[in-house]
């Protein structure tokens, strides 16, 4: 993952995807090109059609930032598209991934304080910590040594499909999100690991995989059926706590009706009737 065959990959399925149409190009009876051809591309991007066959043929390096520019530009990519392209295209790597580090205590105590679903999740959607609440909505074993992964659940528990409301959408960020983080970290064994877990046991993934999208999603809104609540909702916001840009504090806030607000209250209280219920896993 990451490095130049990674940037030909994605090179490639982003051409793919633009129509000469939509590129401003007249395109003849004949085509037989999915999306635009490579010499469209080149005088698209202003480049030599050598040069942007060797990029996605993974035999050229380097692409300096006014060449990234013009093929983002070319390829009509969007602000996540064109950051995952320059991420991609760097020179220079880590020798090893940084791996991310345990919830702040500072963090998990405040996960207690707050009265709605919170949790702090990694890059590889592992469960750092969570509140009690949470617990309880996505049915998390707090006190299981093993951390909960959310994307092993959402692609590999068949149950997950009637949970999320929108499985499809969700799925498809998820994938985007970890190949964002997968080019961010190439060398992270664990996130290589399960991505092979992932593509092994779910084809739905494997064929978001290969497509190559990539994702960032901060806030939003997501529906969950719960078996005793029923369809709850909540707007989600994902912040990054100082210190480690691979962790993402997330908090669920009911939906402006009082159906998910009541589901909220019933799973704050039944959290509280079990003995003990810490953030931390």
């Amino acid at each position: 993952m990451g490095d130049r065959h990674e940037l030909a990959g994605f090179l490639r399925s982003r051409r793919g995807r633009i129509t000469p149409q939509t590129a401003g190009i007249a395109a003849g009876p004949r085509r037989r090109v999915r999306g635009l051809r490579r010499e469209e591309v080149a005088q698209l991007a202003g480049i030599s059609v050598e040069y942007y066959q060797r990029l996605e043929q993974g035999r050229a390096a380097r692409p300096s930032p006014e060449v990234l520019d013009a093929l983002a530009a070319a390829l009509r990519l969007d602000d996540v598209e064109r950051e995952h392209l320059r991420t991609l295209a760097v020179r220079e790597r880590p020798r090893r991934a940084a791996r991310p580090q345990d919830a702040r205590p500072e963090l998990t105590r405040m996960l207690d304080l707050i009265h709605t679903p919170a949790m702090v999740i990694d890059d590889r959607f592992d469960v750092l910590a969570a509140n009690a609440v949470a617990a309880r909505l996505f049915a998390l074993d707090t006190a299981s040594p093993v951390r909960a992964n959310l994307a092993r659940r959402l692609f590999l528990d068949s149950g997950s499909r009637n949970f999320y409301v929108e499985w499809d959408d969700v799925a498809a960020a998820t994938a985007g999100q970890l190949r964002v983080a997968a080019g961010l970290h190439p060398q992270d064994a664990e996130l290589a690991g399960l991505v092979r877990e992932l593509g092994d046991g779910s084809e739905t993934f494997r064929r978001l995989w290969n497509a190559r999208e990539v994702d960032v999603r901060t806030s939003g809104t997501k529906s969950f059926r719960h078996p005793a609540l029923g369809t709850i909702t909540f707007c989600y916001e994902n912040f990054v706590p100082a210190g480690d840009p691979r962790q993402r504090l997330v908090v669920l806030v009911p939906a402006a009706n009082g159906a998910t607000e009541a589901a909220v209250h019933l799973l704050a209280t039944w959290a509280r009737a079990e003995p003990g219920s810490p953030a931390e896993r």
